[in-house]
């Protein structure tokens, strides 16, 4: 019997070193993996392109695995939110709120985008006859509002989620959650179940973010393998302006928003930053849309508000597509010699607000809206074919902001609510999320 505990264990327990080193990996935060993923994958890119092509496939595959998760996730934590307001009446009031301040903002930013793209001229003289417009196909069709509309009401929910239909998913769970509030008791074990569904979807939605580094490099290897930099040089003044817009964007704006509502805007920033970066290599906001209302949740905004806002965001408060695009067609009208007056910028801007509204939170969407808005004022399609060889360098920067303008929405919207209760006396105090007393808003609905 003593010959079992006079066993050597040597063989059997595995090898301290190495398995310290990988623990030391894994620790390492998720960012810094990201980055040093982007560092290979442009060398990989640049220095054998057809193996950067094939490395797509890594970031394909990360994205579907985000992809089949979200709107498992979404419905449940958005029936669950609506569910538990106190009235219908109140998610009306947040829906209108938040569509107000995704039209204002939105607005904003496009006269920012459209002055400072007029005040800088860029696109005079670009080598926009030079541009291929086949490389528009499938892509030309434009938005079709009757479609739009039909895909925010669809006919049959189930195979709305097998098309990753995620404004149809919103509408639906609208439904469901008003539904839900209205039979009240009865409503509680689907509330369970819904309840133990968004708990699983969140733990795998964990798994699949830990593999984040994995899509970046394959992400980067193919970006930088099939689109190179030959269109750099004659187009760096646009890109240019793009990134100052959106500084002015996340460094003015934003901020200045946030004052109004004491919204605690860098730490909201600190908070997001990981999943925004994420967002800004993926060039896919919908990679972090679960994970980003777990974040805004820990930072102090109520799940009744997260859940319904930040998704409604996603199709209707994309503030960083918006100005690339405005930006955009005031190079092309420069480019063509097109009217470039106060009326027509003004013009461009009307178009735009109602074209960017529906836009889907995936790569490359805001092409889709730029062309229709280019066929509205008159401008040829293969302009804007010209872009498509730098699209995905401001792809990425307008999608991070588009997270990060999401995130400030569904707080101040949050710091609203939270305001409005405070003023009609509930008997309680209630905390902004400009305040430090916020880790326990989350839990707030459950109560």
């Amino acid at each position: 019997m003593d010959t079992a505990h006079r066993r050597p264990t040597h063989a059997d327990t595995p090898p301290t070193r190495p398995s310290g080193f990988l623990r030391r990996c894994t620790n390492v935060p998720i960012g810094i993996q990201s980055i040093v993923a982007v560092g290979l994958g442009a060398l990989i890119g640049s220095l054998a392109p057809a193996a950067g092509e094939q490395m797509k496939t890594l970031g394909d595959v990360f994205l579907n695995l985000v992809q089949v998760v979200v709107l498992p996730l979404v419905f449940p934590l958005i029936v669950l939110g609506i569910a538990r307001m106190e009235s219908v009446k109140k998610v009306g009031r947040i829906a209108g709120k938040a569509i107000l301040y995704f039209e204002l903002v939105t607005t904003v930013i496009l006269l920012i985008a459209v002055g400072l793209a007029k005040v800088t001229g860029i696109g005079k003289g670009a080598p926009v006859h030079g541009a291929d417009a086949k490389d528009l196909d499938g892509l030309s069709q434009g938005i079709d509002f009757h479609e739009l509309v039909l895909h925010a009401v669809p006919k049959n929910i189930f195979a709305a989620f097998g098309e990753g239909n995620l404004l149809g998913a919103i509408v639906f769970a609208l439904l469901v959650g008003i539904a839900m509030a209205a039979i009240g008791e009865k409503s509680e074990p689907f509330a369970a179940v819904l309840e133990s569904i968004a708990a699983v979807m969140f733990k795998v939605v964990g798994y699949v973010i830990r593999i984040a580094p994995l899509g970046v490099l394959g992400f980067i290897s193919y970006d930088v393998a099939h689109y190179g930099f030959g269109n750099l040089r004659s187009l760096l003044g646009f890109i240019a302006v793009v990134y100052a817009g959106l500084a002015i964007v996340i460094g003015a704006l934003f901020p200045l928003i946030a004052a109004i509502y004491r919204i605690r805007y860098l730490e909201l920033l600190k908070s997001i930053a990981g999943l925004a970066g994420i967002a800004f290599v993926t060039r896919s906001s919908e990679a972090v849309l679960a994970p980003l209302m777990g974040k805004l949740e820990e930072f102090g905004v109520s799940r009744s508000t997260t859940s319904f806002v930040v998704p409604l965001g996603y199709s209707f408060n994309t503030d960083g597509s918006v100005l690339y695009q405005a930006a955009a067609l005031v190079f092309l009208a420069n480019a063509y010699g097109a009217d470039t007056s106060l009326p027509a910028l003004l013009l461009m801007v009307g178009v735009l607000v109602i074209l960017s509204k529906g836009m889907a939170g995936v790569a490359s969407a805001s092409i889709v809206v730029l062309i229709a808005a280019g066929n509205s004022i008159g401008l040829p399609a293969e302009g804007i074919a010209l872009l498509l060889g730098v699209d995905f360098i401001v792809d990425m920067a307008r999608t991070g902001v588009n997270v990060v303008g999401n995130s400030l929405a569904a707080t101040v919207v949050d710091s609203s609510e939270k305001r409005r209760a405070a003023k009609r006396g509930s008997g309680e105090t209630i905390h902004t999320p400009a305040e430090p007393e916020t880790p326990s808003l989350h839990k707030e609905p459950a109560q």
